[in-house]
This record gives C-alpha cells, structure tokens and sequence, in this order.
C-alpha cells in the first residue's frame, strides 16, 4: 500500500467495474489502485452510492449478479473506509458530491478524482487536489492517460 491517498466518486467507480473496455480511463485507474499505486479512501456512504448505482438497469444488463455482489465487496473489504468526521454543504453540484469531497478530506486523501464539474473547476479544498481520471492517470507514473473512448 503506498502513501498516495485517494477518494473517487461513485460513477468512476461503478464505471470501472463494468470491464468491457479494459483500456478506459475507469478501469486503468482501478487497475493503478489494485497494483498498489495508490490507496482508496471511501466511506460508508461512498459504497451504499456504487452498491445503489450496480441496482440500475445500465449495471444489471453490463455485469453478472456475482460481479455485482463481487465490486462492492473488494471495495469495503481492500479499501480504507473512513468516517465522515467534516462536513461539506452546497460546494459541489449535487448534496451526495459534496459527501465525496467530505470523505476524501475526513480520510486525508490528497486526491479526489471526479467528474463533478464544479468540483473540478475548484482544482483543490482544503489541502485536496480535484482532478478528472485522465488528469491523475496521466500524473501517475506508467499509466497512460489516453483512453479508447
């Protein structure tokens, strides 16, 4: 495990499972976190988000119901799951985006990677740095930041 800390949204994450595309930004950043690139920062209400994501029917017609148990699993299991210990209001676009930004500050991650756009036009919050996946692949060394898609 290294000392790089990471927070990552639900939708990177659940995009991430589904592995059709082993070269999309999603699936090499879970990659980069399995090979101990970095550690995963989540908190509990992080995995009820990827737990509750999987339940759509996008998830359901893309992953088999034991990869749909599986994901979350390794996630609360492999992950260091954090309590939210701050609380962030009205920074992000929606409520359950500004849980993200609590949990990678309450978890001392350095990184939150994300989709959120007003997240991302913040570029940090108090000491962590918001980036999109192909802005902290590209920053990681060995990982290609290009994607198929």
């Amino acid at each position: 495990m290294t000392g790089l800390g990471v927070t990552a949204d639900a939708n990177l994450l659940t995009s991430g499972a589904v592995r059709r595309h082993p070269d999309a930004a999603p699936v090499r950043f879970l990659d980069g976190w399995r090979a101990g690139r970095f550690t995963l920062i989540l908190s509990d209400h992080l995995l009820t988000e990827v737990e509750r994501a999987l339940a759509k029917p996008y998830f359901l017609q893309r992953l088999s119901e034991a990869d749909r148990r599986e994901f979350p699993r390794v996630l609360w299991t492999e992950a260091v799951i954090t309590p939210l210990t701050v609380t962030v209001t009205g920074v992000a676009t929606q409520s359950a985006d500004d849980l993200v930004l609590a949990t990678a500050i309450s978890g001392g991650a350095g990184f939150l990677v994300t989709g959120d756009h007003k997240l991302l036009a913040l570029k940090s919050y108090q000491g962590v740095i918001i980036l999109s996946v192909h802005e902290f692949l590209a920053m990681l060394p060995g990982l290609r930041s290009d994607d198929l898609g």
